[in-house]
């Protein structure tokens, strides 16, 4: 199938390609880049005042299955993630079984590969099981289509174990994804340690309980020569930290979420266990470290964690109910809201960090990008177009969403996969 889609503005950051220009897509691929594309048998896409991208690439998300498909489907996963404009998506292992094996591995893309939306790339455990005692076979699940390892929210606490994780990654091309918590320090504590847990009268996760963990494992990338991904970021001093490193040259990496640089943990106190996520909610100065660092470049992704929970486990009591927040959906309009609307950070620059370098971290090479040649994973969207979220209208299972009844500025049109559309806006 041919399609073309006219008059959009485009916006590539990798080759700076710029304006209001015509694509023609053939054969999956994107095969024109122009102005005035005449192609009486492609299907026209009028992209009049849109803007006009690289699919997004989201490099930490759940989904929950298997096991926990109550909450969310690799199915229902997949088909939010377009609808969020992503054309691609990492799902983390913290399921049931833990994607610690090649079968594992095997199983999701399968899955994927029926879902119908975005594409799904699986990251596997670090550790078999997550248990932070035996390194996985990590040969096997690469050739498997592993894209990366990460044992998530279950923080590896043995150093030693750890060393040995990256040295054998590094000989793979594996990059390691870490939640940098001290699992002791953290235990399961639901908010920021400080003025609002105190407020709450509850035991909080301390901020240096993530800066310790950052500080750790950038050391041992440094010794080991590993590729490192922080996850989450979250404070200021851990954005100073992974800063420094990379000074130094260190294959260091890092992402943060939409939640760090629009919330603080004053959304604990508006909204109870909706607003409870790990690594938490910080304070306004962690904030405004976040902000910082995704300007200087530090900061080289904008992730979503997205964490479905059913509406039953998000009612319990604060202390009670599980952390996570769902993102898929609000991501690029949150990220336009907080960043681009207010002349923080320019939209190529919003983007850069949604499309090429997330997928250049994950190894995905010629993923994230929008050329001539390249696959045609795109997105279509509207900047500037207002709307309040509604999490009912979701394609998510989950509504787990502190942006429920916000207004956000951005709004998907459509996205494609490989020249197919894959979500187009309801009319």
């Amino acid at each position: 199938m041919k399609l073309l889609i006219r008059q959009g503005r485009l916006v590539d950051p990798v080759g700076g390609i710029g304006g209001v220009l015509d694509i023609l897509i053939e054969d999956g691929k994107v095969a024109v880049i122009g102005s005035d594309i005449r192609e009486p048998s492609a299907r026209v896409i009028d992209a009049s005042g849109l803007t006009v991208c690289a699919g997004l690439v989201d490099m930490h998300v759940h989904l929950r299955e298997p096991g926990f498909e109550y909450k969310e489907t690799i199915a229902s996963g997949a088909r939010a993630a377009a609808a969020g404009g992503f054309t691609a998506v990492a799902c983390m292992p913290n399921t049931r079984p833990t994607i610690d094996t090649p079968e594992g591995v095997s199983f999701v893309k399968e899955r994927a590969a029926l879902a119908g939306g975005a594409q799904v790339w699986p990251i596997a455990a670090v550790s078999k099981g997550q248990r932070g005692q035996e390194v996985n076979d990590y040969e096997a699940l690469k050739a498997a289509g592993a894209v990366a390892l990460s044992d998530d929210g279950v923080p590896v606490q043995n150093a030693n174990l750890l060393r040995d994780a990256m040295i054998l990654a590094h000989r793979q091309g594996l990059t390691v994804l870490s939640h940098c918590e001290d699992a002791d320090m953290v235990q399961n504590f639901a908010v920021n340690e400080g003025r609002v847990s105190r407020q709450l009268r509850i035991p909080g996760r301390p901020a240096i309980a993530e800066e310790l963990q950052v500080m750790r494992d950038a050391m041992l990338a440094e010794e080991t020569g590993a590729a490192l991904h922080i996850c989450h970021i979250s404070t200021a001093k851990s954005v100073a930290i992974v800063r420094r490193f990379k000074r130094k040259g260190v294959a260091i990496t890092c992402e943060t979420c939409p939640q760090y640089f629009t919330f603080t943990e004053d959304e604990v106190l508006r909204q109870g266990a909706l607003a409870r996520v790990n690594p938490p909610l910080r304070t306004p100065a962690d904030v405004d470290g976040i902000l910082e660092g995704l300007k200087d470049g530090t900061i080289d992704a904008i992730a979503t964690d997205h964490a479905p929970h059913s509406a039953e486990e998000k009612a319990r009591p604060l202390t009670e109910a599980p952390s996570g927040m769902i993102g898929l959906e609000t991501a690029l309009a949150a990220s336009l809201t907080a960043l681009y609307h207010p002349g923080a950070m320019s939209l190529s620059d919003i983007l850069r960090r949604m499309t090429v370098t997330p997928a250049c971290i994950l190894r995905m090479p010629g993923k994230g990008r929008l050329a001539i040649g390249s696959d045609a994973d795109l997105v279509i969207f509207d900047p500037d177009e207002a709307w309040t979220v509604d999490p009912e209208r979701f394609l998510s299972q989950a509504r787990n969403t502190p942006f429920a009844g916000k207004q956000l500025k951005g709004k998907v049109k459509y996205t494609i996969l490989g020249g197919e559309i894959i979500y187009k806006e309801e009319a």
